[in-house]
């Protein structure tokens, strides 16, 4: 766990109930407890699924939960029930932030939808995030990261030309839309500060992909242009690539800045395309990619990718190796910029990534990992929302709390 002095974090006060499950609404809910706030995270008397997903630790836990469900306090609702959802009333009734990621009309259908607060908390945050936003034609239709960075275009462009698209072996669409989330969230916190009252911040997994398109838009509009596939490359950018050395292992390299390219192509043993003045500006080089990327291929395999990063170093190109976890996990740079904080799981430890933004004066943390299933129950239901211990007991017979 962190071992920052104790200190003022930027959300301390803030209070949210995080409903719904998976990935975006909890990575939303994780970014904001990080820097302070209060998250309380309403979970079916079963948990979370996430909780069973991929690797699991010998209780059957997922190391994953350990690290998006930290700094939570975990509190188990059964909201099919009247009951269980006059629980989660009381609990939204004194929150700053609502999250919840169900399908458009779950929360009105529960009785629990934005307008519902607006006399008993009419500063309430409300965040919405679903696959395709609160309203038009698609925005009751499922909307999972994969079908959302579909439409949102996200996949058209990632791939090699000609060949299915491909994705990144993350839920990309599920955590961009967590940030944009974030960023509406504190958006409305700051004007609440200046109106005192509370809006509903609707976010759709497929625009906060659409967000990420650069200048895809206007280029089609104003000239026609549909960018495409490029493989490892990005269109209208040259050189910048990934090639494979001679140990077999990939580096990237950005040689596309002029003076950057001149460098790149002396260090490569290519003076002849350095000096050339057809290749002097990004239009020119375009013109020569083929070329460009053959050479730069060809250089790159004939030594080990320490030896072509060395070399680049020295000729201060931007380039790197491409890393896997381990490789992150063993370097110095990373240890040294604080990007692993353990945590103690039953006596055991484990690192979990450090979220960014770094913030200098008041620098978020992880407090505890993710708990168990409905591990602060108590502290929330009875001692915070006053249950009697006969209720409290009543609740948990009839499986509504778990």
């Amino acid at each position: 766990m962190s071992d920052t002095p104790s200190r003022r974090l930027p959300l301390d006060g803030v209070r949210v109930i995080e409903l719904g499950q998976l990935l975006a609404g909890p990575f939303t809910g994780t970014l904001l407890a990080y820097f302070g706030a209060d998250v309380v995270k309403v979970e079916p008397p079963g948990g979370d699924p996430i909780r069973g997903w991929r690797k699991l630790d010998e209780n059957g836990t997922s190391f994953w939960w350990r690290s998006l469900g930290r700094n939570k306090k975990s509190v188990t609702l059964d909201l099919k029930t009247d009951q269980g959802k006059a629980l989660a009333r009381r609990l939204m009734v004194g929150a700053d932030v609502v999250i919840e990621n169900f399908r458009p009309g779950t929360m009105e259908n529960w009785g629990l939808g934005p307008d519902s607060f607006a006399t008993d908390n009419p500063g309430l945050i409300y965040t919405r995030i679903s696959g395709y936003g609160q309203t038009g034609p698609y925005a009751n239709k499922p909307g999972y990261a994969s079908v959302c960075e579909g439409i949102g275009g996200l996949r058209y462009v990632n791939g090699f030309p000609g060949e299915r698209p491909v994705r990144p072996n993350l839920s990309l669409g599920d955590t961009i839309a967590g940030l944009h989330a974030a960023l509406g969230i504190l958006l409305a916190l700051f004007e609440r500060q200046n109106s005192a009252r509370g809006q509903v911040v609707d976010i759709a997994l497929y625009e906060s992909v659409f967000n990420l398109l650069e200048g895809v838009i206007p280029e089609f509009d104003g000239a026609g242009v549909i960018r495409e596939p490029a493989g490892s490359t990005v269109t209208g950018i040259v050189p910048t690539n990934t090639y494979r050395c001679a140990d077999r292992k990939f580096v990237v390299i950005g040689g596309n800045g002029d003076s950057i390219f001149k460098r790149l192509m002396a260090a490569a043993g290519r003076p002849d395309m350095a000096e050339d003045p057809a290749m002097a500006n990004n239009a020119g080089r375009v013109e020569h990619e083929e070329a460009i990327d053959a050479a730069l291929d060809s250089w790159c395999r004939s030594l080990p990718s320490d030896d072509i990063l060395a070399i680049l170093a020295e000729a201060r190109v931007p380039s790197g190796p491409i890393y896997s976890v381990a490789d992150m996990m063993e370097d110095p740079h990373f240890q040294a910029r604080g990007l692993f904080q353990q945590v103690e799981i039953n006596g055991k430890p484990l690192k979990v990534p450090a979220i960014t933004p770094r913030l200098a004066d008041t620098p978020g943390k992880t407090r505890w990992p993710g708990g168990e299933v409905g591990s602060h129950n108590h502290s929330v239901l009875r001692d915070e929302l006053g249950l009697s211990d006969a209720e409290f007991a009543e609740l948990q017979a009839q499986g509504i709390i778990g």
